[in-house]
């Protein structure tokens, strides 16, 4: 058998990015399938949303939703699960944003500057979109959310409001242990959303701070003044009672909150990306390489005939090419489609890519 070392000029690293579209519609998140689709648990701290009832093997588990607040906050200690919410805003808070030079859990912020301290979003929905979604990470600036904030319980979606991360291909932080994140923008109709809180004019639309998103990780994290004092009119009537925000999120249990907060849901679409790794491995068999073959087929009474008349070209085929390590063990192999027909006259070079 004949080997032939590959140099540093012989292979290239390349990565590629695959992006796929995720269109999530608000009838599979408010629950078309009744509460089937839903899955709470016996702990209370989140719930789990499928595009499907659970418990059929045809179900995608397809993201979680749960609210946060920290203590000094909105929530007082005899407020529902006072605790299990401080919880969950401080555990969130420090995977994402981390620990500022004293120690402290870095509150999240509206606009990710947190050196010039600003605006704390202190009343966060976390949502964790799942692997089987987010992929290695949501792309930047194709994450679209849409949420009725009408002020009826009954029909919310009359008025909606826009929430994405424009301008996030070119405008995003990198100050989180949890890797890149963009600033989150809600934007309606004219009057739906009020002038106190106008943060920026994006290619001349208005938009307001409504949370973040975190890219690699695939969390989306809101503010709840998107259905307070973001608007113009607040006082949302979030549930069938007819209590506003506030009530709800110091009253209501954690799974009461996100079933209010999905039944808001419009729609949520974003792409995903998927890093392909590779090492491309360039095979080059010059004209007086690879002629021979060990193959039993060109052995004739215990010798190597590879012509039939003195004058012919010695003729081989090349059906694979296999890759070795130092210690001559064979690592991989590539098969060509068809067999290509090797003599001194002519040269190859063949590409072999691994992919990982």
């Amino acid at each position: 058998m004949t080997f032939k070392p590959l140099n540093e000029n012989d292979t290239v690293n390349t990565r590629t990015l695959l992006h796929e579209a995720v269109p999530l519609t608000g009838a599979i998140i408010s629950g078309t399938y009744g509460s089937g689709s839903i899955k709470n648990y016996s702990h209370g701290m989140f719930q789990s949303v499928y595009d499907y009832p659970f418990l059929s093997s045809s179900a995608n588990h397809i993201f979680d939703l749960t609210f946060g607040c920290p203590s000094g906050a909105l929530l007082s200690s005899t407020d529902n699960q006072f605790t299990k919410k401080r919880n969950i805003y401080n555990q969130m808070a420090q995977i994402l944003m981390g620990y500022d030079a004293t120690g402290s859990i870095q509150q999240f912020d509206e606009d990710g500057d947190l050196l010039a301290g600003g605006n704390k979003m202190e009343e966060v929905f976390i949502m964790p979109f799942t692997r089987l979604l987010s992929k290695d990470e949501i792309k930047k600036e194709t994450f679209e959310l849409s949420l009725g904030v009408k002020n009826t319980y009954a029909t919310p979606f009359t008025e909606l409001i826009t929430i994405s991360d424009v301008s996030a291909s070119t405008d995003y932080r990198v100050n989180s242990p949890a890797g890149d994140y963009g600033i989150l923008y809600a934007t309606a109709s004219s009057g739906l959303l009020t002038g106190s809180g106008h943060t920026a004019s994006i290619n001349g639309v208005d938009y307001w701070h409504a949370g973040l998103i975190f890219y690699q990780a695939g969390i989306v994290v809101l503010t709840g003044s998107i259905f307070g004092t973001q608007l113009t009119t607040p006082g949302v009537l979030m549930n069938a009672a007819g209590e506003t925000i506030e009530g709800l999120l110091t009253g209501s249990t954690i799974d009461q909150i996100s079933d209010e907060f999905r039944h808001r849901i419009n729609n949520v679409q974003f792409n995903n990306t998927t890093e392909l790794n590779s090492t491309v491995y360039f095979c080059r068999v010059n004209h007086n390489e690879f002629n021979y073959s060990s193959n039993p087929t060109y052995v004739s009474g215990s010798r190597i005939q590879v012509k039939t008349q003195a004058t012919d070209e010695p003729v081989s085929y090349i059906t694979t090419v296999g890759l070795y390590n130092d210690n001559n063990e064979l690592l991989a192999t590539a098969k060509l489609s068809e067999p290509l027909k090797k003599s001194a006259s002519s040269e190859y070079t063949i590409r072999a890519r691994l992919d990982y």
